[in-house]
Order: structure tokens, then C-alpha cells, then sequence
């Protein structure tokens, strides 16, 4: 059984105290969530990819075979400040993804992940346990509550 360090939010800010158990949750949960990013762009920026584009394209393959609108992409998008049609575009030029005009709306574009995409995407996978092996100190249920927490926060 491995041992796992607890580091202490105060520890890794250099900070004392906090005026309240609340604001040190805020400042826990934006620290927490930094941190998770930055671990999360270290693994994929190996593949030539941004965090929003690796989020593009976990969106498309759970559509495929269908293709997603550029609105549906902003909808489900974690990162509400992203340029979609920016990031679609990069993807593109990658072979990562095609558009093709909508035959329902010609307004409308639709955004298909390619076979290099996906072939991306498996890739990645298989390396995303150095990801996910963050979580092996915390216990299934420890997520699951944890979980519930943020929904509730959110709710």
C-alpha cells in the first residue's frame, strides 16, 4: 500500500489562515481546480493540443457517428469563454475534425470527428491513468460524495 501526501491548501499557497471555513473552500476549490488544468495540459499538450480542443473532441466522439452544430459544441463546452469556432478551426487544420454545411440549415455547420480524431483520442486515453492515478488516494465513495458536494454547490 502506497502512502499518499496531503498537501494542505495553506502549505501550498503560503497563507495561515482564512477569514472563515467558506472562504477557504472558494480558495480551495479555484486553487484545486488551476491545479487539475495544469496537470491535465501537461498530459495532452504531448499531443499538440489545448485543453479546450481535447474538450471539442471528447464532445464529438461521444456524438459520433452523428455530427454536432457549433452551438451544441458551446453548449456542452467546459470553458464558456472558448472561441468554438476558433478551436473547430485548429482541429480542422489538424485533420481532427471536418465541417460541412448543415442540410437542415444551411446557416448551420456541422462538426464531424475524423478517424485521426478518434485515433487521437485512444491514444491519449491510454495515458490518461497518469491523469486519473491522482485520484487513487481518495476512495469511491470519498468521489461520489465529493461529487454530490459540487453539484450541490452548483445547484
Amino acid at each position: 500500500m502506497s502512502k499518499h501526501i496531503i498537501m494542505k491548501l495553506e502549505k501550498e499557497i503560503y497563507q495561515k489562515k482564512f477569514k472563515n471555513s467558506s472562504q477557504r473552500l472558494l480558495v480551495n476549490i479555484l486553487y484545486s481546480g488551476n491545479w487539475m488544468h495544469q496537470k491535465l495540459s501537461e498530459i495532452i499538450k504531448k499531443y499538440g493540443l489545448t485543453v479546450q480542443q481535447y474538450n471539442v473532441l471528447r464532445i464529438l466522439k461521444g456524438q459520433y457517428p452523428e455530427p454536432s452544430t457549433v452551438n451544441l459544441l458551446i453548449e456542452r463546452m467546459l470553458d464558456k469563454m472558448s472561441n468554438a469556432s476558433r478551436i473547430i478551426g485548429r482541429l480542422e487544420k489538424k485533420n481532427y475534425v471536418s465541417r460541412t454545411a448543415s442540410r437542415e440549415d444551411r446557416r448551420s455547420v456541422d462538426v464531424l470527428i475524423t478517424d485521426e480524431g478518434i485515433a487521437l483520442l485512444k491514444n491519449i486515453e491510454k495515458n490518461e491513468g497518469d491523469f486519473e492515478n491522482r485520484f487513487i488516494s481518495i476512495s469511491e465513495k470519498e468521489i461520489n460524495i465529493l461529487n454530490d458536494l459540487l453539484d450541490k454547490l452548483r445547484g
